[in-house]
């Protein structure tokens, strides 16, 4: 593990206060000073009682990677809605579900975490455990029929993985999800 900056930990913990903060106005519902500084306090306490582990970005943002996860998130979301909402109104219908590993091929926790939030975030997959060493996630999926529809998935996941890294990732990780393409 590399050490961190300590002007990058100042700043990263600069952004969790102030990430908290709004969180807290938020949750109260009351855009106040009194509000603001309370919510300040108690994101102070929070960082300071329970100091978070580092977590290391060395990608970068690539815009039009940001545009094109993005929009298929979306079209994601539209399909498996659809799809769910099928399967609810089928008359006799019987749908199975499997619990599906995936290792993902970066196995930083920075991606670890968006991927099992975007894959959660889709109707019909949730995330039920995680192995964080050897970067594998556990989902649960709805409507599985086969072991063709487990593949299916899975590849699903690694796209996910890939737009995640070209929108985020950097250039090891890109150089790493290009390599490993070829091997799928």
């Amino acid at each position: 593990m590399t050490a961190v900056r300590p002007d990058r930990r100042i700043r990263d913990r600069l952004i969790a206060v102030g990430g908290l903060t709004v969180l807290w106005m938020l949750l109260w519902g009351v855009f106040s000073w009194a509000t603001f500084f309370g919510g300040l306090v108690v994101s102070a306490v929070v960082i300071t009682v329970f100091p978070l582990p580092p977590v290391t970005f060395a990608g970068r943002p690539r815009v039009l990677g940001l545009l094109r996860f993005a929009a298929r998130f979306l079209l994601d979301l539209v399909v498996a809605s659809a799809h769910l909402a099928w399967t609810a109104v089928r008359f006799r219908y019987r749908p199975y579900s499997a619990v599906i590993a995936v290792r993902l091929t970066v196995r930083s926790d920075l991606n670890l975490t968006l991927c099992g939030e975007a894959v959660s975030l889709i109707p019909g997959s949730i995330i039920v455990d995680t192995d964080r060493a050897a970067g594998v996630l556990y989902i649960h999926v709805f409507d599985v029929r086969d072991r063709n529809a487990v593949e299916e998935f899975r590849r699903e996941v690694y796209a996910l993985e890939a737009r995640i890294v070209r929108a985020i990732g950097s250039a090891a990780e890109l150089k790493q999800i290009t390599n490993e393409r070829g091997h799928r």
